[in-house]
């Protein structure tokens, strides 16, 4: 059920309660959403808990206000994107992807630890290449060499990962589908094929992430 933002007698704004974002618009623990639904709820709610709509009321329901209107945004950001919204429900299902972003990136630089990060198997090979390739790059940079061969071949690599990305992408979609048929089951639903269709979505995403950051790295290498 949605939660509660307004006094059903009065209508004033209420003190935000701990609910996940999915029923903060009131929608089910699915994958597959009713976006323009969600864009309209988001906009409605916006113009009813901005803070400037509280501005004469008492100081706690001004504080109600702002902490309701920053709940919003956070939920509609996560919600809006279908990949953070992947990674929210997974989350709330206790599931916490590899770390393989940006952040852990530099503080793993900072340290001088490693970071954690594990290869899928099918890419391995190609990684591998695309490494020598990419360091190939840099010190080419460094000694001011121009290598046009080797900035077209890194380029049809990144191509390729691209390519990757988006078929793991409309494979992730399939498991929603699959995962929303579980939740409209209801108590009815398998536990283990919901374990199933969770690991699945899991190792997508974390494999798009390894490929993100891939991605990434050429992009550096070639631009720096």
């Amino acid at each position: 059920m949605r939660a509660a933002h307004f006094c059903e007698s009065c209508g004033k704004v209420q003190p935000p309660v701990p609910v996940n974002y999915f029923a903060f618009f009131g929608l089910p623990l699915k994958l597959n959403i009713d976006f323009p639904g969600l864009e309209k709820d988001f906009y409605s709610l916006s113009r009813k808990l901005h803070p400037d709509v509280s501005a004469s009321a008492d100081s706690k329901e001004q504080e109600w206000s702002l902490e309701q209107s920053s709940l919003l945004n956070d939920a509609y950001r996560t919600l809006k994107d279908p990949i953070k919204r992947t990674q929210y429900l997974l989350h709330l299902e206790g599931v916490e992807l590899e770390e393989q972003s940006k952040s852990a990136t530099e503080q793993a630089r900072a340290s001088g630890e490693m970071k954690k990060q594990i290869v899928p198997p099918d890419l391995l090979e190609e990684v591998f290449e695309l490494n020598m390739q990419l360091e190939e790059l840099r010190m080419n940079k460094k000694m001011g060499d121009d290598d046009p061969a080797l900035m077209e071949e890194v380029g049809k690599q990144k191509l390729s990962l691209e390519a990757k990305n988006e078929a793991l992408l409309d494979e992730l979609r399939t498991y929603w589908k699959q995962w929303d048929a579980l939740i409209e089951r209801g108590p009815e639903s398998d536990t283990s094929e919901r374990a199933q269709v969770r690991d699945k979505m899991v190792d997508v995403l974390n494999r798009r992430n390894y490929i993100r950051n891939l991605v990434r790295d050429v992009n550096e290498a070639m631009e720096n």
